[in-house]
Parts: structure tokens; C-alpha cells; sequence
């Protein structure tokens, strides 16, 4: 559904914003609001439900610069998105997830039949441990713990794995119910790495975007997991802070103390990770260092990408595309996501280079 409001200053920052990246960019794209050639047409984006809040924020503001556009964004979860980008049903995708080597192998319809897609960071938040434990409010956990709950090795809350962390907190003898996602999810994939990293021996399986356990209940999205949360008493799980509402959310032990969730903290891990090695120039997917022991860190940190053509089979997808994106990078429209969903804007320096690969878009 669109969204529209006003606001003259909105479109304003953003032309601004698009001036300021057209050195870069292909010259016959118009200026962005522009009346000799004003953007006109309807932008489909299915993906992850992460994003879902600042897209909603997102789309409203490029809307309120650019009236005869309409912004969709279906969030369906990070694997439905890419799925729905690489068959060209969506002109974008959003994912907690970069595209993997074999997708990035494979043909994108809805690009030129010589271009592949690229992963633009424009999103960073931390994951949570949610739980709804009555009289709990304060729980501290490690990454082998997380690891043997989730897993299933560890079944009640009054575990002397728990307990020998919680000295002081009186613990319950109910058995834990786990909710993991259902879908196909990018914060999975984020959530299993962090314990593959971390916990490797607890763990005992690789990264995987799909629950690997049969262990728990399943809930679809985010939003899903919160609810489903929320709902049982003596249960975990983990979302997206943004999702997470009124849930408690675990302290988790990071180097030798228990660090409080902050977006700050995830931002400050992602701001210590390489890029990915092995990719396109222009595409930014993050190695998020899952070990890192920035002070303050949070590195159950996930970094959602906005997925484009290198170069559309349809030039108006990509004038749009480019445009919308622009948007989404600028300072602006970083202040306006966070705002909406509580998340981190991405730093001014993979602000710079995220516009850059925008500027390639064909």
C-alpha cells in the first residue's frame, strides 16, 4: 500500500542528497522530484520483515518527494524476498542474508541478461534473546548456553548452566520453550552464526538460514516469533530488536562481561567487520565478526541488505530503483529508518560507499 505525507523539507534533502551522488552517477538519470522529467511509476520489494518497519518509513518519505510513486514492500521474510528478486517478481529484495555464491551464479530475470545482482548494506540491528519468564527481568546467558537451549540440551530454566550465571535470581523448574522461525530467514542465518561462531562445540552444526533442530515451536517472521513469545509463559527466542516490544531480552556474555542489547553496540561490530572477499567491486555484502571484542559490542548484529540489478532489463526499474535507494543511504532516510524501527543508521563512511554502488546501477 502507499503511503503518503507531506513535507517540502523531505523532498528537498532528498534532491540534495541525489545531487550530491550525480557525479557518479549514469547522467540520464533526471533529477530526482524533477518537473521537465518527474519520477513516475510503482516499486515492488517483498523481503525481510526486519525491514519492515523502516521501510514503512523509508517509502513514506520518498513518496512525500515523489507523489506520482508508489513504494510496495511485502514482507514476506529474506528468503521469499530473494526468491521473488531472482525470479523477477520484485524489483528489490530485502534480506538479513547476502545472496550466496550459488545465487550470485545463477540468472536474475529481471536484469540484463549479463548482469548479476548486488548487495547494498542499508540496514544494522541486533538480535535479541527474547523470553517471557515470569519474575525473570535481568537474565544473563553466554553463547554455549544460548547454543544448548536453542539446541534442545538444555530443558529447564533451573539448569545449573542457567543458574551458575544468575546468582540471585530465583529461576523456575518449568521446562523452556524455544520459537524459532518457520521461514526461510535472514535473522536465523544471523542467529546460527553467532552461536557457530562463538559456540562451536555446543552448537555442533553450520550457519544455516532454516531452523536446523527439531526443537521448539515455529513461528513465521519476526513479528511471529515475538507474538508466539509473548504468548507462552517460561519461553525463548530470538528477533530483531526493532520486533521485540515489551519482551525481556537476555544480557549476553561478550569477552568477560554481560553487555546490555544497544544498537549502538551492534553498529560498532559491524563497523569492525571486513567486507566479504571474492564479490563484484560494487557489491557490499559484510563478514560480521562474530568474535569481535569492540567494547560495548553486540554481536548478534544483523546487517540487512536492499538486493538490485547491476543493470535492469527494464532503464525506468532502474531510474527508479536508483532513486529510491539513494533515498534509503542518505542520511535522511538513515535517520528516518531508525527512527521508525530502533535501529542503527549505517555509518557515514558505508554511507559513501554504499551510494557509490548505487551510482553503477543501470
Amino acid at each position: 500500500m502507499k503511503i503518503a505525507r507531506s513535507g517540502a523539507l523531505v523532498a528537498i534533502a532528498l534532491a540534495g542528497a541525489l545531487a550530491l551522488s550525480s557525479c557518479a552517477a549514469n547522467e540520464t538519470t533526471p533529477p530526482l522530484g524533477s518537473s521537465a522529467s518527474p519520477l513516475t511509476g510503482t516499486l515492488n520489494g517483498i523481503g525481510s520483515s526486519a525491514q519492515a518497519n523502516a521501510q514503512t518509513a523509508w517509502a513514506a518519505g520518498f513518496q512525500t518527494a515523489n507523489s506520482a510513486v508508489t513504494v510496495n514492500y511485502d514482507s514476506q521474510g529474506s528468503g521469499a524476498g530473494r526468491k521473488a528478486f531472482i525470479a523477477g517478481s520484485a524489483d528489490f529484495a530485502g534480506s538479513d542474508a547476502a545472496l550466496s555464491s550459488d545465487e550470485l551464479a545463477g540468472k536474475f530475470v529481471g536484469c540484463a541478461a549479463d548482469s548479476k545482482a548486488i548487495d547494498l548494506p542499508i540496514y544494522i540491528s541486533p538480535i535479541g534473546v527474547v523470553y517471557n519468564v515470569p519474575g525473570v527481568t535481568d537474565l544473563k546467558l553466554d553463547a554455549p548456553t544460548i547454543a544448548g537451549i536453542f539446541k534442545g540440551t538444555i530443558t529447564k530454566w533451573d539448569d545449573p548452566a542457567i543458574a551458575a550465571q544468575n546468582a540471585g535470581t530465583t529461576l523456575p523448574s518449568a521446562t523452556i520453550v524455544v520459537v524459532h522461525r518457520s521461514d526461510d530467514s535472514g535473522t536465523t542465518e544471523n542467529f546460527t552464526d553467532y552461536l557457530a561462531t562463538v559456540a562451536p562445540d555446543a552448537w555442533g552444526v553450520p550457519t544455516s538460514q532454516t531452523w536446523p533442530f527439531k526443537v521448539g515451536d515455529a513461528a513465521k517472521g519476526n513479528q511471529g516469533v515475538v507474538s508466539a513469545v509473548t504468548s507462552a509463559q517460561n519461553s525463548i527466542g530470538y528477533a530483531d530488536q526493532s520486533a521485540a516490544g515489551s519482551l525481556s531480552i537476555a544480557q549476553l556474555k561478550v569477552g568477560g562481561t554481560y553487555e546490555a542489547i544497544t544498537t549502538e553496540g551492534a553498529a560498532a561490530v559491524v563497523g569492525a567487520s571486513p567486507l566479504a572477499t571474492g564479490r563484484p567491486a560494487n557489491d557490499l555484502a559484510i563478514t560480521i565478526d562474530r568474535k569481535s571484542a569492540v567494547a560495548g559490542g553486540w554481536p548478534i548484529a544483523l546487517v540487512s541488505y536492499m538486493i538490485v540489478c547491476q543493470t535492469y532489463a527494464d532503464a525506468a526499474r532502474a531510474t527508479l530503483v536508483k532513486a529510491y535507494a539513494t533515498y534509503v543511504a542518505s542520511a535522511e532516510g538513515q535517520a528516518a529508518g531508525a527512527a521508525q524501527a530502533k535501529s542503527a543508521p549505517i555509518s557515514s563512511e558505508l554511507a559513501a560507499k554504499v551510494v557509490a554502488s548505487i551510482a553503477t546501477i543501470k
